[in-house]
């Protein structure tokens, strides 16, 4: 795998159909700069509008993967991104004429061709790999769907279907070694439906574009001669197809014996591009499609940017700490005596929860008059320190609020249940439970030796720093 980044060497163009939605399409890639990524432009609109290539702009599933934003959406992107994720090219700008990439032969093969065209050139500029580091799962028990990501230090994906068809059967396959198998082993891999879902799709206002060029379609029933008329009227072709013999309509040759296998292998590559950085990682997929791969990649994706928030601030952590004082001192605007935070081990994005510890000692400044003779730790403080934490979640989970603080704004349902003393570890879990305009809600516990010593709900606004 590639150490620096890479983009195309100059411009390249290919032209044809849209799968689905029927219009006639121009794609044209473009070099970009360094940290650019993929972003699709329609250039048929007034004003160019930009769509980036990530997993949060998805907004369709319907047979493909749709990315919108503002109303504005290019369907169909997939075989696109998995060109590009393939040859590992890290920066394009892609332009489209219309609303989809063009289909030309269903898979991704045409998109590569142009692309080695144009030539691939390094940059100056490190890849930045996010390594998957621990075990990672989607499932989706309905459909039969489980997908993993296991540690690795390299890119591998190894994909299974089963569409209890006789036609298809049970396949797989998998590619082990990117730089080396995509281009003559998947990328030429077309996408497939079966028979029975022609109808269904055109009814739906899909497959526009398709042709039996675009696509292998399984026959998964017996066939009339009515249905073949039907299908020749709907593909416009030159004269009626046949069921043939070989379980694909036409007797179309496969291009690989399980051709099919390869295009969900294909999809997901395209798919997980969406993640927004490449991956080093296992992949494991029974009976994967694009609404379990997009949300797979959402998991991902997730994990990447908790990693990266974390990543800007990491200097010396230690014994299980995510962030240590040092690293706090980056981020917190408090100082002596009123930072309460010593330690956080765990932030949570998908549960919007965060841990944090503070050691207690004879020595805190407060000790002098609450209470000399027995020193406890003063109520407000502890709700100062779970605040704290709360401002955390915030900095770990916001674009960037380095030019922000954190006001207090409520406080409500307060119990102190047991005196916090010098000595104590006082740990502080808080879940944000909720967001209004810029106020965020939150709810707090602290606990020593595992018990309850206090709780409260509270509410904080973020505000600029110069306000």
């Amino acid at each position: 795998m590639h150490a620096k980044q890479r983009t195309i060497n100059q411009s390249v163009s290919l032209t044809g159909t849209g799968l689905h939605t029927g219009n006639k399409s121009t794609i044209t890639f473009h070099p970009a700069p360094v940290g650019y990524g993929y972003k699709f432009i329609r250039t048929d609109l007034e004003k160019h509008f930009e769509i980036p290539a990530l997993v949060e702009y998805v907004t369709d599933l319907s047979r493909g993967t749709t990315l919108g934003k503002d109303d504005i959406s290019v369907h169909t992107v997939e075989h696109v991104l998995a060109s590009l994720a393939g040859l590992q090219i890290d920066n394009c700008r892609i332009e489209l004429s219309a609303n989809e990439p063009p289909v030309i032969d269903g898979s991704s093969m045409p998109y590569v061709e142009v692309l080695l065209k144009a030539g691939i050139v390094e940059q100056e500029e490190p890849r930045e790999y996010f390594i998957v580091d621990e075990t990672t799962r989607y499932l989706n028990d309905e459909k039969g769907v489980d997908i993993v990501a296991l540690p690795t230090d390299d890119y591998r994906i190894t994909v299974m279907i089963d569409y209890y068809n006789p036609a298809l059967g049970s396949q797989h396959t998998g590619m082990f070694n990117l730089e080396k198998e995509f281009v003559k082993e998947f990328a030429p891999a077309r996408t497939f439906c079966f028979l029975t879902e022609i109808e269904m799709l055109y009814r739906q206002g899909l497959i526009k574009g398709g042709t039996l060029d675009t696509a292998v379609v399984i026959v998964d029933k017996e066939i009339e001669e009515g249905e073949l008329n039907e299908l020749k009227e709907m593909f416009n072709l030159p004269e009626l197809p046949i069921a043939g013999t070989t379980g694909i309509l036409n007797d179309s040759p496969l291009r690989f014996k399980n051709e099919p296998a390869r295009h969900k292998l294909l999809d997901m590559l395209g798919d997980l591009a969406l993640i927004g950085v490449p991956i080093k990682a296992q992949i494991l997929a029974a009976r994967p499609g694009h609404a379990s791969n997009i949300e797979f990649a959402k998991k991902i994706r997730n994990l990447y940017l908790k990693k990266k928030s974390l990543s800007k601030y990491k200097v010396n952590s230690k014994n299980g700490a995510m962030l240590d004082i040092y690293d706090l001192l980056k981020v917190m605007p408090h100082r002596y005596p009123f930072l309460l935070i010593d330690r956080v081990v765990d932030i949570d994005s998908d549960k919007k929860t965060v841990v944090a510890y503070k050691n207690v000692t004879f020595n805190e400044p407060y000790f002098n008059g609450h209470f000399p003779e027995k020193p406890i730790m003063p109520g407000v403080l502890i709700i100062e320190a779970m605040a704290q934490t709360g401002c955390l979640y915030l900095w770990n989970t916001l674009e960037d609020i380095s030019e922000k603080l954190v006001y207090f704004m409520a406080v409500k349902n307060a119990k102190f249940r047991k005196p916090v003393i010098p000595g104590d570890q006082l740990v502080m879990e808080v879940e944000m439970t909720g967001k209004r305009f810029n106020a965020y809600m939150f709810k707090g516990n602290a606990l020593v030796d595992g018990q309850i010593v206090a709780e409260c709900e509270f509410q904080a606004a973020l505000v600029d720093r110069t306000a």
